[in-house]
């Protein structure tokens, strides 16, 4: 046995072991975590199947001879358009969120992410009010299907059904891995240096916000 051999020691060993598994270091990007990287193929796949469902949706607006059937209502422009503004907000708050985390600040950090938390929520009883008046009370709207907006009766109704249901889902998903997330940073676990894991929930809550942009403005303001 040489002497290099027998003085290494199962420390050296597992520094080794660990070192060899270490990110390389970005210049731009710093390390990227396995988690930041799932996170992002996750949403490239996402992204194409979003990108499938709006192709969908132009071909088939391009193409029908009778878009939208007599009776069936208009989409409430003024009041989506509110919704979008919540969700834009709450992009804002998750930015703040996150930098609050780094500053080691969290009372600031779980303030933030309640904010958050709260504009996905309040953005889901707004999609809800829109589909169902289920607060007609407050809006004077009985909602789109009790006005005659009916799935698989026309391609208008079918695509705006099928695409915003799926935003919305995305919504829901990001409401409850938020509020995880809030959970967990209330009881210290992701303190200063180990803010990875909100960084990572607001690339997809940012994802959403993004995509809803994209959803308002093709599905809502391209004038029929």
């Amino acid at each position: 046995m040489s002497a290099s051999a027998a003085l290494t020691t199962p420390q050296d060993h597992d520094d080794h072991h660990l070192a060899a598994k270490a990110w390389p270091e970005d210049p731009h990007f710093g390390v990227a975590s396995a988690g930041k990287i799932g996170m992002w193929i996750f949403l490239l796949s996402d992204c194409l199947s979003f990108a499938g469902l709006l192709l969908a949706y132009g071909i088939l607006r391009g193409g029908a001879d009778t878009w939208r059937h007599a009776g069936e209502p208009s989409l409430g422009i003024t009041f989506t358009a509110f919704l979008t503004f919540l969700l834009i907000c709450s992009s804002v708050t998750m930015v703040f969120a996150y930098a609050a985390a780094l500053d080691g600040n969290r009372s600031q950090a779980v303030r933030y992410l309640g904010l958050t938390v709260l504009g996905g929520v309040l953005f889901l009883c707004g999609q809800m009010q829109e589909y169902f008046g289920i607060l007609h009370f407050v809006f004077g709207s009985e909602g789109l299907v009790a006005e005659g907006l009916h799935f698989g009766r026309s391609h208008y109704a079918t695509t705006f059904f099928c695409i915003t249901g799926f935003h919305g889902m995305h919504v829901f998903a990001g409401v409850t891995y938020l509020t995880v997330i809030l959970v967990r940073t209330a009881k210290g676990k992701y303190d200063a240096g180990r803010v990875d894991h909100i960084e990572i929930a607001g690339l997809f809550w940012h994802f959403v916000d993004l995509i809803w942009i994209l959803v308002f403005t093709l599905v809502y303001l391209i004038p029929e």
